[in-house]
């Protein structure tokens, strides 16, 4: 296994084309790139996961205590910045090379554990606590006792494909990405294939839309390149707006010449000589990476008029977006480039026919244009051999929520939800007993824990009221209220829809307050408002299938989601929830309720002074009764009783 395949389950990497490989070699000669592979290092070389995940536990500090404690012992040593290498639970992740030794990845490593990791290794001995795994390269030493990475745990079961490079290569040197194998698509696709060919290579290899829909990539490529016009637009959708959801940005941070790379092969296809990123604003590393990234493809004649000598040119332009989840629907998307408010537009025509400023265009996620160049390298029987039926090649997710190893995790179309969960993420945190996940973000769908064995792929996820989305899996454990799950999400609904469409705008808005009757207790209510809500909790599958079947875009289509598939396969949190105003989880704290124990109560008044709504009643010196009708859960009774003679019982 070769640096260029240091996952399991890829084939090595070819040499890239000809042309541009003796144009590399040219430039930087065979001894460095050895070394920009890993292969030959000249000197000692550290790594620091640098991305905004392994900034937020504190590589920055790292970054600056390896500088300086380097400088310090006067150690002639190459310090570099990477991206993310998907295990985010234990950042700050940094790796050491020694010279004619493996690479070594060490785990937490924190701004006062740097000396020490230097000075150990340097004296060529591992801390072993801080050890993760080792990356062996073809003619060099690998350390004794120390595990592959690509054997341990989090890494074992995954396919890394589009991921590959994350967490390896410098994402400042498109050298180093040429060295492992970069562009080497492009190139085939330029002086070998006609847009045609490309088309139909995508088309045959089984590639979906990777950021949801699942739409046949290929078969969108050709619906655009059918329709002649004078101008072509091809769009990058890098709008994450899916709360825990961060494959996007963590890929372009890591890798952005994948996606440059793998869109000017798309716009070559479909025979557009502009292109748009749509990206959020709130990602500022990956806004950099792109525009580095952008101006040295383009100082390489990747990018711009007449790349490569082929006669085609591509301008890439970022538009910066302001975190609208709307804007994650392409109608709204194309609005929003054009300098419009962000909202859907009805279809047809699609945007193949009539999209940005009215011409044919075609979006794709920044997972499906990643996946592209290892399509057109590798071929398409390649592709489709990794996967199931109808559902072709890997799909990344990002794991988050209770579980031991969060991050990114990059798996073959057919791997179960119980590989990812139990055997990649190292099961429910805490010693709790899992509940379900949620898969597909806001619009998604929970699968509870005895479906866990369903299939990863489109069809599989649909069956069980899911759906594949984005790629956010969070993990509920038993502490989780389904009930005010289903809530927080139809809350971020609700605030999220553009108000264009009646079922979108207003059932959104009710499904969030029937949901949020269930999490009130008896005493915050009024009148008939505990018949209303009876009478809205009997309505609101009906009000979400409605919605589902009427909403104008994706975003009002899928909202129900999580209401139907909570419902589905919770019914009964949600009769605890109705019948006896209970939380069985304990997440709905204003359903909880407390009791007054007579034999401990001295009649002080203390708690029938402190409470808000007057649940309390009693006389001095004789034991006091709270009124359960009255009380709204507050706790504030607690702390006023000397005597511990109130106590909590639901």
């Amino acid at each position: 296994m070769t640096a260029n395949a240091h996952f399991k389950c890829w084939p090595d990497m070819p040499p890239p084309a000809e042309t541009f490989l003796s144009r590399l070699g040219a430039a930087v000669g065979d001894a460095k790139l050895a070394a920009l592979r890993g292969e030959a290092m000249a000197r000692p070389t550290i790594r620091v996961g640098a991305g905004t995940c392994g900034c937020g536990a504190g590589a920055t500090k790292t970054l600056a205590a390896v500088r300086s404690h380097l400088a310090e012992k006067k150690l002639a040593v190459d310090v570099l910045e990477v991206g993310c290498i998907g295990l985010c639970s234990e950042e700050p992740i940094v790796d050491v090379q020694m010279a004619g030794k493996a690479r070594v990845y060490f785990r937490r490593v924190s701004d006062s554990q740097v000396p020490r990791l230097i000075d150990e290794v340097m004296a060529g001995r591992l801390p072993a606590d801080l050890v993760l795994g080792q990356m062996s390269t073809p003619g060099v030493e690998a350390w004794p006792g120390v595990p592959e990475l690509a054997d341990t745990p989090f890494f074992s079961r995954q396919t890394r494909v589009v991921l590959r490079n994350c967490g390896l290569i410098n994402p400042h040197s498109l050298e180093e990405y040429v060295a492992r194998g970069g562009y080497a698509g492009l190139v085939k696709a330029l002086k070998t294939m006609s847009p045609e060919e490309v088309c139909s290579s995508v088309e045959a290899s089984g590639l979906r839309g990777r950021g949801g829909g699942g739409f046949p990539t290929g078969r969108k490529w050709r619906f655009a390149r059918q329709n002649k016009a004078d101008q072509v637009y091809l769009i990058c959708n890098a709008d994450e707006g899916d709360p825990g959801a961060f494959m996007d940005r963590a890929l372009i941070e890591s890798d952005p010449f994948r996606l440059l790379e793998g869109m000017t092969i798309a716009a070559y296809a479909i025979g557009a000589t502009k292109a748009y990123i749509y990206i959020r604003a709130e990602y500022p590393l990956a806004v950099k990476r792109l525009q580095e990234a952008e101006a040295a493809a383009r100082a390489w004649g990747l990018l711009g008029d007449n790349i490569l000598g082929s006669g085609f040119s591509l301008e890439i332009y970022l538009k910066m977006g302001a975190g609208a989840f709307v804007c994650g629907e392409e109608t709204a998307l194309i609005a929003s480039i054009e300098g419009q408010r962000g909202t859907p537009r009805p279809r047809p025509p699609f945007p193949a026919v009539k999209g940005a400023f009215g011409k044919p265009s075609t979006v794709n996620n920044v997972e499906t244009f990643a996946n592209v160049p290892e399509i057109l390298l590798h071929g398409q029987d390649k592709f489709a051999s990794i996967g199931t039926e109808k559902s072709k090649g890997t799909k990344i997710f990002a794991l988050s929520g209770k579980v031991c190893r969060t991050g990114l995790v990059e798996v073959a179309m057919g791997r179960t939800i119980n590989d990812v969960v139990n055997h990649i993420g190292g099961g429910v945190d805490g010693g709790k007993k899992g509940k379900a996940v949620q898969i597909g973000g806001p619009s998604g769908g929970c699968v509870p824990e005895h479906k866990f064995e369903t299939l990863i792929d489109y069809e599989s996820l649909k069956s069980v009221g899911a759906m594949m989305g984005s790629g956010g899996l969070v993990v509920l454990d038993e502490d989780t209220c389904m009930v005010d799950l289903a809530r927080f999400f139809m809350d971020f609904l609700k605030n999220e829809s553009c108000g264009k469409c009646i079922p979108c705008r207003e059932g959104t808005r009710r499904m969030f307050e029937t949901l949020d009757m269930l999490t009130r207790p008896r005493g915050m209510e009024q009148g008939d408002d505990a018949l209303v809500r009876f009478q809205a909790v009997a309505a609101l599958e009906k009000l979400a299938r409605v919605v589902q079947d009427t909403a104008l875009c994706g975003l009002g289509l899928t909202a129900p989601n999580p209401v139907l598939s909570t419902l589905r396969w919770f019914r009964d949190e949600y009769e605890q929830h109705v019948f006896e105003r209970r939380c069985p989880a304990g997440a709905c704290t204003a359903l909880d309720h407390y009791a007054i124990e007579a034999d401990r109560c001295v009649g002080c008044g203390a708690c029938l002074r402190g409470c808000p709504t007057q649940a309390i009643v009693g006389s001095p010196k004789h034991p006091h009764y709270l009124d359960r009708d009255k009380c709204i859960g507050c706790g504030s009774c607690l702390p006023t009783c000397k005597f511990s003679a109130i106590a909590k019982v639901g």
